[in-house]
Parts: C-alpha cells; structure tokens; sequence
C-alpha cells in the first residue's frame, strides 16, 4: 500500500514539474473549476440569504397584519359597545361579547408573531396592557347599563378615556410598524448587496472561465497543428507500403476465395454419405423398435438368451444413439463450412447460452469413446454467457476430443470442464485432464496450422487447436495451455461474459 501511495505521489510530483501541453491544459481547466466553484457558492449563499430574507419579511408582515386585525376587532367591538349603550338592542351585545372573545386569541397571536427579542415583548406587552384598559373601560360602563344608570355609562363614555386608550394603541402599533419597517428595509438593502456582490463574483468567474477558454483553444489548437504535422510525416513514410500492402492483400484475397471453393466443395462431398448414415441410421431405429418387439412376443412363449436380450434392448439402442449425435454434430459442421464458403466469412449470432448443458451434449458424443478408454468426464457448474453458440460448440467440441484421444492408457482416464465468473465481466473455462501431457517447448506450438506434439499415433492434421485458438480470438477471447509431460494438460479460456458485435457481426 506504502510502495502505491508512493508511486502515485511521485507520478503527480514528475507531472508538476515537467512543461509539457498536458499540464498546462490540466492547470488551466483546473483554474476554471475553481472559478466555477468559487460562482456557485457565492450563488449558493445568495440563494439562502434570499430565503431567509423572504422568510423574515413574511414574519414581520404576519406581525403587522395581526397587530391590525387586533385593533380592528377592538374597534368592532367598541362599535358594539356604543350600539347598545345608545339603542338597548341585544344584536350589539351578542356583536360586542363575540369581538371580546376574540381579542384572547388576536392578543396570542400577536405576542408569537412580534417576536421574543427585548423590543418585541415590550411592544407585546404595552398592546396587550392598553387592550386590556380598553376592554376594562367598556364592561364598567356596561356594568353601569345594566344597573339602570344609563345616563351615567354614556358620561362614562362621553368623557374621553376611551377614545384616548384607542389613540394610544394605535400609536403603538403604529411604533410597532415603524420598527418592523426599518428591520425590512435593512434586510433589504443586505440583500441586494448580496445579489450585487454575487453577480460581480459571477461576472469575474464568467470573464476568467472564457479567458481560459480561450487559452485551452490555442493549447489544443497548436497540439493539433503538432498531430498534423505528425500525421503528414507518417503518410509519406507509409507511401512506400501502401502498393505492397494492396500487392499482399490482392493474393490474400485469391488464396481465400480458393481455400472458400476447396471447403464448398469438400463440404458438399461429405455431406452425401452424411446423409445416408442419418438415413439408415433412422432406418436401423425402426428395425430395433421391430426387434424389441419381437423379443417381447418371444418372451412369452420362451426364455430368451440374456446376450440378445442385452444387444437388442441396451447396445442397438446405445450405438444408435451415439451414431446419432455424432452424425448431427457432423452435419453441423459441414453446414457450417457451408455458410463459411457462401458467405466469405460467418456472422456471429450471440444468444444467452447454457454451457454446462452444452458441454454435458458435447460429453454424452463421446461418451463410447470414454468407455472403451476407461476414462471420465466430470462436468462442474459452468456459467452462462451471451456468445455465439456454434463457435462455442465447435471450441468445446474439439478440446474435449483431443482430451479423450490422448490420455494415457497406463492410467484410468479423467476429463475435468470447470469454470467461474471472473471481476470485469468476464468468464473463464478450463477443460483438464491427465493425459499424456505436452512438452514445455510446444506449448504455443501447437495452436499452429498443421502441427501437432509428441508421438503422431493418432489420426489428425492439426487443425483443431488452431482452429479453435482462432475461433476464440473472433469471439474476443483468449486461451492458454498448462501442460507437464506425462501428467496431463489444461486448456484455459476466457470469454467476455457478453458477446459486442459492431454492425456487420464481427467483435469490436
């Protein structure tokens, strides 16, 4: 971890020290990031302050309206007052006893909204005392109504002190809306230095950030220009190969087009007797369904020799069902080659595919071969992957066949197909045995054309391994051999988990 950290910070040490395009780009746009961030944080705070100043003006416009709707109640209220004094009617009564009971509610309200600071509770206080006087002065006079001295409430009320309580606390509220008036335009004029200061900070970050603009054009306008000068280098040195690049290409293009005719025409022979195998293959299916059936007519009458009755009822169907999957496997490659020759070059199809139930096919076709060599085939847990499903038969086909074909006969046989997810979105298969094994020296060679390794007591032209190795490269692949002499072989591959074609069906 030490050794990393060290590496990293002598990486950024070289980069800060050497002149180069890279770091001038690299510094200016940091600059600009920082003017960037220097912006939105100013326009951040702005932003704020503006709501706190919207929240502030919000609460003082509260406190003001209820400061006024509790002077309108009380003036309703001493409306009523009068009303009744003056007429005896119970309307005015009933409208002033409502407007007293709401002036409790109004006096709350105000106190919560004028704040808790030392001038808010004073103003809170010198209201709700001068209310309360006032409400005062309006039930003694109504006491003196209701004791029948009528001409001494309208005295009472003649004599000013009324009028002169109103007068106070309009006075009051109106202080209080004074003070709350200039808080607003405080909080007003913080506010719009703040907008101004903002949009200067904005303006300065804007200028610096097209200054930079600028600077990064002219940086990667002359690496540009550097490339160009590069690339006009390259393109005369490269004339000279261009007529014996095409010159190559041209006979490439023939051989191929001849290797395409050759494989048709192979192709298309072996498919003949193909076919005939597939065909009296089906043919000898239906003898054994008849042969069953004869033997079970001939059970009844009379014991039957256990040897018939094994060939009849567990070999014929046996071989005929390895003749069968070794016949279609057949024609699938012989279609294959097909297409190949038609078309130039087959398009990969990707399609999610259940490896373990492939390759379990793939053992089920050899699985006489295994028999008559004493060997098994244990077949793990294989991912899935979206790859092209022909290719992947044709690659596991063939490694597991050259498996079979040279183990060891001093030894009982084991054939191994493994596999797991690998971090990065891939998977990776390992086909193992322990056959004769290859030596070190031919562990790339034999993935050539038409070689092969050790003793040559087997049928085959080396193809198969180049062919597959090839197969796997087309998919984006790789694989790799482990081998000892004398001990065995594994075949490694490794595949994207999901097969990428670009438009015409070739990997990117």
């Amino acid at each position: 971890m030490r050794d990393a950290i060290r590496d990293v910070l002598n990486q950024l040490n070289r980069f800060a020290r050497e002149r180069t395009l890279g770091r001038s780009i690299v510094l200016a746009l940091a600059v600009a990031l920082g003017a960037l961030l220097v912006a939105n944080l100013s326009t951040f705070v702005l932003v704020q302050r503006t709501a706190q100043f919207n929240e502030t003006v919000d609460a003082q416009w509260q406190a003001r309206r209820s400061g006024r709707v509790l002077l309108l109640n009380l003036k309703d209220a001493e409306t009523a007052h009068r009303g009744y004094l003056l007429t005896g009617q119970s309307d005015f009564l009933l409208s002033y006893r409502a407007a007293i009971a709401a002036q409790d509610t109004l006096l709350q309200q105000f106190r919560t909204r004028i704040g808790t600071d030392s001038e808010g509770e004073g103003d809170a206080e010198i209201v709700t005392r001068l209310s309360r006087d006032k409400i005062l002065e309006m039930d003694q006079t109504l006491d003196l109504y209701r004791q029948g001295r009528a001409l001494e409430a309208i005295a009472a009320v003649r004599s000013g002190e009324g009028q002169r309580l109103m007068r106070e606390l309009d006075a009051a509220l109106g202080d209080v809306d004074q003070r709350i008036g200039g808080e607003v335009a405080e909080a007003t004029a913080r506010s719009e230095g703040s907008a101004a200061f903002t949009s200067v900070v904005n303006t300065l970050a804007g200028l610096l950030i097209l200054v930079l603009a600028g600077i990064v054009f002219l940086l990667v306008r002359r690496y540009l220009d550097e490339v160009q000068a590069k690339q006009a280098e390259l393109d005369r040195v490269n004339a000279g190969l261009e007529e014996t690049i095409r010159n190559r290409t041209a006979a490439l293009t023939r051989a191929n087009e001849e290797v395409q005719r050759f494989a048709y025409i192979v192709s298309h022979d072996l498919r003949s007797p193909l076919v005939n195998v597939m065909g009296y293959t089906a043919e000898l299916d239906q003898a054994g369904r008849t042969l069953e059936g004869a033997l079970s007519n001939a059970e009844v009458e009379r014991a039957v020799d256990p040897a018939v009755v094994t060939a009849i009822r567990e070999d014929i169907p046996e071989a005929i069902g390895f003749i069968r999957a070794s016949t279609e496997k057949m024609d699938r490659l012989i279609n294959a080659i097909l297409k190949l020759s038609r078309e130039g070059r087959r398009n990969l199809v990707p399609e999610m595919l259940d490896v373990t139930k492939m390759v379990r096919r793939i053992a089920e076709s050899v699985s006489h071969q295994l028999d008559q060599a004493d060997a098994e085939i244990a077949i793990g847990d294989l991912p899935e992957m979206e790859n092209d499903r022909l290719s992947i038969e044709q690659i596991m086909g063939n490694l597991i066949d050259n498996a079979v074909k040279y183990l060891d006969p001093k030894r009982p046989g084991r054939i191994e197909v493994r596999g797991r997810d690998v971090p990065g979105g891939w998977v990776e298969y390992e086909v193992a045995d322990n056959g004769r094994g290859i030596s070190e020296r031919d562990h790339e060679r034999i993935f050539e054309l038409f070689r092969r390794s050790g003793r040559q007591d087997r049928p085959g032209e080396g193809l198969g391994l180049a062919f597959v190795r090839n197969s796997v490269r087309r998919l984006g692949g790789e694989i790799t051999v482990e081998s000892t002499l004398g001990e065995g072989s594994t075949f490694r591959l490794k595949f994207p988990k999901r097969l990428i074609l670009d438009e015409v069906g070739e990997t990117l």
